[in-house]
This record gives structure tokens, sequence and C-alpha cells, in this order.
């Protein structure tokens, strides 16, 4: 079916794998261990979860026949989310590496894109990888003791989360569809080849399928060892808060109020919410007190030129960067209150020094802004800005340019850690939860301690309608996880469109951005769907031409 799923098996350094394809099945590296092996004891089974902890942020040929090293799992995957929203935006054009086309909506319309055909085969191999794990480790041959239950809760998690990975890209959203009969993706309950799988579920079983995943895993979770603390490495491994955060994003994304605000309070009870220093420290470690899921990305995997950091850190020394520094929206920058100290990681006035910037204002002779009234006063601004975060002089800047995501070591190629859950979402799952239940107070409750831990004058009770708290959950989204992946699926949550021109314009290029630049909310337009892989479609007897999205 799926001809390019294997599951991977972390031995020593290296992910080692099988696959369904035969002269791949013929070669069998000196470090890899057999596919009983592997399934052998708990601890194997970890080594199999350690090979999807980094299968999350290693380049996609490492895992996948076919893979191709512009797609490196998460580093791709997590900016995906705001560039196609429209969050991150690109200020002039630089190199592509399928980065510009993605904003520009010409990568996830194509049938037979690296993209589409990559997410894809990447969560499920995650699923084959999983399935390989849950269907051993329950079948009674292995003592159920802590650790083995603490190996299926991971398992079940991943299932869960692959599954919605795929139902939210590949599917018509949830709660703007029809989820009973809208076509969903395949379920996969095999963990070795021909990996067989069903025709296309319903949205609705495959949420189905999540609730029943993710509740199992917590159920195992409950009588598992707990997750190593202390390193940023703990933070990779799943646990029962990792499990919960899922549960409360599924219920959410399915209107499922309670449920959602309910599992978001548990989810972030260990995690206390970041001070201004953290928040402003780079977004670079998964050590940050409110992180409770990340990859710990390791100098051995490191994908140097393929990484989140390259995609959209302005102080990576890539020519991304240096040529294409990233902004965001400013009608989202400009509606932050001064009393805010988010707003400081977005430089509204840095000098434009591009002079191939997409807005044709770049260098000093196209200045606009009143605040440089000579030269030396725009390069002298230029200057401050470079010393005070570290990129290099070959580096450009750009008014609304961000520094949210900061480099440990600026104007270098070095690694740094991908974030994938952080209580302040929790916060804003419960929000927004309660808000659509039209517990005005309690949306008001939840809002607070995040509210008052970034804005000094913050006071949510002037929020008192169920219409101006969700503008307000919406706009406080934007700001707190703005390059954090979340806008793409938040967009189809919402059913709202993307239109950079309205209400004075976002800072984007009509020219750049193409078909980009506006699209109609997603109920009336399939264009927010993933195209199946065209891959896909050849390859499996259960998914024809007619089943395309």
């Amino acid at each position: 079916m799926l001809r390019n799923i294997k599951y991977m098996l972390l031995v020593i350094a290296a992910i080692t794998v099988t696959s369904c394809d035969d002269d791949f099945l013929e070669t069998k590296p000196t470090d890899a261990i057999s596919s009983a092996d592997a399934l052998a004891t708990a601890e194997n089974m970890a080594l199999i979860l350690n090979g999807l902890h980094r299968g999350l942020y290693s380049q996609s040929q490492t895992i996948l026949p076919g893979g191709n090293t512009a797609r490196a799992g998460e580093h791709f995957w997590v900016p995906m989310g705001d560039a196609l929203g429209g969050g991150i935006i690109h200020s002039a054009n630089a190199n592509n590496l399928g980065w510009r086309t993605t904003a520009q909506w010409l990568d996830h319309t194509d049938q037979t894109s690296l993209t589409n055909e990559i997410l894809w085969y990447h969560r499920y191999n995650i699923i084959a990888s999983s399935n390989a794990i849950i269907n051993k480790a329950t079948d009674g041959s292995i003592p159920e003791d802590a650790r083995l239950k603490e190996i299926i809760g991971q398992a079940y998690t991943y299932r869960a989360y692959a599954y919605l990975s795929l139902v939210q890209h590949y599917a018509k959203g949830y709660l703007i569809g029809s989820p009973s009969t809208d076509p969903g993706v395949p379920l996969l309950f095999a963990s070795e080849a021909p990996y067989t799988s069903a025709p296309r579920s319903t949205v609705q079983e495959i949420y189905d399928q999540m609730r029943l995943d993710i509740d199992t895993a917590i159920s195992y979770f409950e009588e598992a060892t707990s997750r190593p603390t202390g390193s940023a490495a703990g933070k990779s491994q799943l646990n029962i808060d990792v499990a919960y955060g899922l549960k409360a994003r599924i219920a959410l994304n399915s209107g499922d109020w309670r449920t959602a605000a309910d599992a978001a309070k548990i989810a972030r009870a260990n995690y206390p919410l970041m001070d201004e220093t953290d928040w402003k420290s780079g977004f670079n470690t998964t050590l940050l007190p409110e992180v409770i899921w990340g990859s710990n990305v390791i100098d051995t995997e490191t994908t140097f030129f393929r990484s989140y950091f390259y995609l959209m850190c302005n102080t990576f020394n890539g020519s991304q960067n240096r040529n294409n520094p990233k902004i965001a929206d400013k009608r989202l920058v400009d509606a932050i209150p001064d009393t805010d100290y988010r707003k400081d990681v977005f430089l509204i006035d840095a000098p434009n020094t591009n002079t191939s910037a997409a807005n044709g204002e770049g260098g000093w002779a196209n200045n606009t802004n009143p605040l440089y009234t000579t030269e030396e006063e725009f390069n002298a601004a230029e200057v401050f800005y470079r010393d005070l975060y570290g990129w290099t002089s070959a580096h450009n800047e750009h008014p609304y340019m961000h520094v949210k995501m900061l480099q440990k070591n600026p104007g270098t190629i070095d690694p740094d850690d991908i974030i994938y859950m952080r209580s302040s979402e929790m916060y804003l799952i419960e929000a927004e939860a309660e808000t659509m239940l039209n517990n005005i107070a309690a949306a008001q409750a939840a809002l607070r301690p995040l509210g008052e831990a970034r804005d000094s004058a913050y006071d949510p009770t002037i929020y008192t309608t169920q219409d101006a708290l969700m503008d307000h959950i919406k706009f406080q989204r934007g700001v707190e996880l703005w390059g954090e992946g979340f806008l793409y699926t938040d967009k189809i949550r919402w059913d709202e469109g993307i239109d950079h021109a309205a209400n004075g314009g976002s800072g984007a290029s009509q020219v750049l951005y193409q078909d980009g630049f506006q699209q109609e909310r997603p109920s009336v337009n399939n264009n927010w769907i993933f195209k199946i892989p065209q891959a896909e479609i050849d390859a499996n007897p259960n998914i024809g031409p007619g089943d395309q999205n």
C-alpha cells in the first residue's frame, strides 16, 4: 500500500529501518537489528521510540526511501503552518527549497509536490512504527511492567499525533464540514509489509480513532514510569502531560469544548509560565519551563540549512535569512499594547537595508521611516540591531522583522531545539473552549494568568461577550504562538481566509506571494486541503484518482 513506509529503530547513533521495498530489505547495515529482536524487550522497543524522536527532525532521506534533504521533518512542518497561514512573511525573494513555494500556495495544492508526499509518508511511518510497538507489547508475550506501559503510552500518543496531523492537512476541517461523510485518511493497523490499509476513512472515524488512542495512552501512562526530568533530551519523550495536551488539541479542533478545557488544564499543570527573560531568550531550547514537549536537536543529527531556524530565524547565517529577513504581519504587531513586552521581539523600526526588498523600499535611497533623517542615522540603526542580536554584516534588516526565535549562537549555523507544545497554548485552548461554551467568567479566568504574565496592564474583564472574547483569543494566539506553526489549523477551525491587503496590509508583497496573497475561507475553498500524493494514488489499490482532494 504505502510504498515508503518503514519503522524506525535507533541503534547507537544511527537510525536504521526496514522497508516494504524488496530491494531495501536485501541490505542490512552492520549496526541494525532484526524486526523480531527490535520488539523482543521493552528496552529494544524504546530504541524504536528513540528512532521516532529523532525522526521528527532528521532529514527525510535518512528515514524514508525517496526522502529529500529539503524536508527535514518538523524543521519544515512547524513553520509551514505559519507560512501557509500568512503569519511568517517573506520580505524578499530568496532561495527557495520549497519555502517560497509554500507561502505562495503552489506547493500543497500540487499532488506531485515534495511537501505533500513526504508529510504523508512521514506521518504513516510514525503510525507503522507505533503499530509495531502496540501490536507486540499488548499481545501478552511481555509482562506489562511500568516501563513497558510507558513505552506503550508513548506509542499510542505518537499514533494519535500522526493521525491528527494527517486529518488536519489532507481532509476538510471537522468544524467546517460534514465529518460523518467527509473523506479523511486511511486507517492503518499493520506493523509490517505490505502495510495494507482500508480506503479513506471518514473524518469522524479518524477523530474517533484518535480519541480512543489518546485515552488508551493516558491509561497506560497513569501506571507507567515517569519521564526523565532536568534535561532537554527528557522532553523529547512523550508522557501523560503530552497526551493530555494532544487530547486538548483533538477536542478543540472537533468542537468538544468541555473536554478541551479540562484536558488543557491537566496538561499545563507542571509547566509554569515563562517570565520576560525566558520569553525573550529565543525559543531555542526545550529546557524553558513552559515546554511540555519538543525535540532536543543533537549535533549529530543537525540539518544545517534545512532547519527550523534556517527557515525563519533572522540570526541564522544562511542566505534564506540574510537576503530575506522574516517579518510579522504589521497589523498584528501594531495591535500589541506598548505595555506588552512581546511587542519588543518585532523590530518595527529596523531599517530596510535590503535593496532587493519586495516592497521596493530597501536601502537608504528608498527610506520611508521618518525616524531616520540622515543616511548616518540609517546606517547607525543597522549597526545597533546587528550588535544587539548578533547577526552578521551580510544580514539584511527590515521593518517588523522578528527576533522571537534566536539562536543560542547567533550568526552561526548551529542547531537549536524545536518546541512543539507549551503551557501557554494550553491556557489559550482552555480560554477558547470556555468561550465557545459561553462561559464568559471561566474564559476570562483562563486568560488572566497568561495575559498578566505578558502585559503589565492586562485586564480580561473588558471582554464581556463571546464575540469579543473570541476576537481577543485569536489575537492572543497570534502573538503568543507566532512562528510556532498553529496559524494554518487555527484559520481552518475559525473558518477564516487570508487577505494580506485588508486593513492597511500585512506587509506582504502581492507580486511575491501570488496565490498566497488572498485565499477565501476554508469552508468554501478546497485549496486549504492538501492534495493526496500522486505516488500514494499510484501505489494504493484502495485509493484511486476519484479520491483526490
